[in-house]
């Protein structure tokens, strides 16, 4: 009952829902039985997918704090991080993913939808919907380039500066030996960190950027972000 064993079944739960949420279309598209989706259920899985990524985020940033403090104030780690100060922190995390982006999901159900209504992904991405539309979208594009600042960006921010300050604690350890042990601590952390970020800023890239791509790059890239992070979680932090 550690406490980073509390965040590795958070990691997992948001794992799974993250599979959970697109498996329907995702699976009706690649064997035939779908061929279109409502805008209802379109815009309910662009909120649990955009959620479900905040909330894996935020599950990382909280496993670096973890580590954080493990290395830098071991003889402290059981009375900061006990069971009391883990619940809150996950009350903290689901509040943080869910109670954020109605605004901007509620929103997308009122704006006019006449462009091409073809997703360039076999889900639905709040990015998607808001392309299609022919309404004033500023508000859209505003909360949720706010959003991502303070979710992800936050989040990769403080993290980077989390080890920041392992790295300077773990230096100044005397011991070669002592050194590694816990620089091999943070090495599953590190894995799953980088599988979570590194396609989401590819997919951020090909939106902005790859309007002239091959769509199968879209589909490519969006699969790799949806589906990448849970295949790899389990073999990166076991």
């Amino acid at each position: 009952h550690q406490p980073m064993f509390y965040f590795l079944a958070m990691l997992a739960l948001t794992d799974l829902c993250m599979g959970l949420s697109t498996m329907y279309t995702v699976l009706g598209i690649l064997w035939g039985f779908i061929q279109e989706i409502s805008l209802d259920a379109c815009i309910a899985q662009s909120y649990f997918i955009h959620g479900l990524s905040f909330m894996e985020s935020s599950v990382l940033l909280a496993m670096a704090f973890d580590r954080y403090v493990a290395i830098c104030y071991p003889l402290r780690y059981s009375s900061i991080l006990t069971n009391d100060k883990i619940m809150k922190i996950g009350v903290a995390i689901l509040c943080r993913s869910t109670l954020l982006i109605p605004p901007v999901i509620i929103r997308l159900k009122f704006l006019n939808y006449c462009r091409p209504h073809i997703p360039s992904h076999s889900f639905c991405l709040h990015q998607d919907l808001i392309r299609m539309a022919c309404s004033d979208i500023r508000f859209n594009s505003i909360y949720g380039l706010a959003l991502v600042i303070s979710n992800l960006l936050l989040d990769a921010v403080l993290i980077l500066i989390s080890y920041v300050m392992i790295l300077h604690e773990v230096l100044a350890i005397a011991s070669q030996e002592e050194r590694s042990k816990s620089l091999q601590t943070c090495v599953s952390h590190i894995c799953a960190v980088s599988v979570f970020y590194i396609p989401i800023i590819g997919l951020t890239m090909v939106h902005r950027f790859g309007k002239h791509l091959s769509p199968l790059i879209h589909v490519l890239m969006g699969h790799i972000y949806i589906l990448f992070p849970p295949l790899m979680n389990p073999v990166s932090i076991e």
